[in-house]
Formats: structure tokens, sequence, C-alpha cells
């Protein structure tokens, strides 16, 4: 006998999470082909309506202070802050590292952080885009080994709150020591660019955010 879908289990379903990338600059499609390619379904996010519809959201690399601005023009950044605050699991490389941030050191006045993360960042701290670096890296919840990590006019971070996790931290030179990828709760960052190298491993870290988070809501 056939069974229809109404008489299933809902633990048997398996729903493929929607993940968006705030697509107003910045490294846009290198985020969307890297969720693509691990299992997800993932869009652009310009519009409060595509915000809405996504059950996690990865903030590109790019120039943190023209993002900000254009989270205002938009409309997004207080609808933003209200899914950060209600749990809505998010992502930041580089500049998004900075946004998610509850302080940025080094920026303009006007520059706007969304809160997700209670962290002090610092902006450009690595130097300008003549001191880019790639460096090999121990990540905390990523699994085979090393992983080669790009950095562009990166941030680090000089404070970490309560109850945020350090993911990683530079191994050694001028700037050993400095924590350069983080985690609170549902919200991951890193300072450095995974977009760029072909290793999915921080994008299938946060898919699987995702998925338990959208687990969670049953």
């Amino acid at each position: 006998m056939q069974t229809s879908l109404d008489t299933l289990d809902r633990t048997d379903v398996t729903v493929t999470p929607t993940i968006g990338v705030l697509a107003l600059q910045g490294d846009v499609r290198e985020h969307l082909a890297a969720l693509e390619a691990s299992g997800v379904n993932a869009i652009g996010v310009r519009r409060r309506s595509e915000l809405d519809a996504v059950d996690g959201l990865v903030i590109p690399g790019g120039e943190s202070t023209t993002m900000s601005r254009l989270l205002v023009v938009f409309d997004l950044l207080e609808p933003l802050r209200e899914r950060l605050a209600a749990g809505m699991p998010a992502y930041g490389s580089c500049a998004g590292m900075i946004l998610l941030a509850s302080e940025i050191l080094d920026t303009r006045p006007d520059a706007q952080c969304l809160s997700g993360l209670d962290i002090t960042v610092r902006r450009n701290a690595f130097g300008r885009q003549v001191d880019s670096f790639e460096e090999n890296l121990d990540v905390t919840g990523v699994e085979g080994g090393t992983m080669r990590a790009v950095f562009i006019r990166a941030p680090w971070v000089e404070r970490v709150g309560e109850g945020v996790e350090v993911l990683a931290t530079v191994p050694g030179g001028p700037a050993a020591g400095r924590v350069v990828a983080v985690r609170q709760g549902a919200v991951l960052a890193t300072s450095f660019h995974p977009e760029v190298t072909g290793d999915r491993r921080i994008h299938e870290l946060f898919v699987g955010m995702v998925r338990d988070a959208v687990a969670a809501r049953g």
C-alpha cells in the first residue's frame, strides 16, 4: 500500500536548508558556490523578503564600511539584527566578522555593527592589501588536518566575551596568538577567506550548524 507523505513521521523527512549570502558587496559568488557544493539551497540576499526566507546567512568578505552603509540603504540593518537576536545562524568571513562584532576598532565613526558576537575586532589589523598572506591553521571543529587560510586586509579579534569559543589563532610570526576564528552559539566568524581556496570545511561546519538549528525548530 502506498503511504502518503502526511502519514510519515516528520523525523523521516530530510529538509534541505536554505542559506543566504548577503549580496550587497564582496565575495558573494564564491560563497554561493561553496554552499551549493556543501548540499544546501543558496540564494543572494538583498531584500527583507529574501532575508525572511533563509535558515542561515553568510556575510562575505569585502569592504565592511561599504556593506555597513548599504545595510542601511537597503533597509536590512534592523531586520538582520532582529534575526540574529532571534537565533538565526550566521557566518562572517573577514568583513563579515567585522560586521558581526559588538565593537569595531579603527573604523569610521558612522560604521554599524550587528552585535551577533560578543567580540571586539580590529579592522585591517594585519595591514594593507600588500600585507596579505597565507597561513596553515588548526581550526577547532574542523577535521582533516590543518587548513590553508588566506588573509586579505584581515581583522583580528582583540577581545572575546563570555560564551565565545576561540577556534583558531595564528601559530607563529609577529601576529602569533592572534585570534582569527570564533564561534558563539549559532554564529561563526573567521578573519580569513575560505571561499577563495576551494576548501569547503568551514562552509560544511556552518551548514551543520544551520541543519542543527532547523532540526531544533522542529
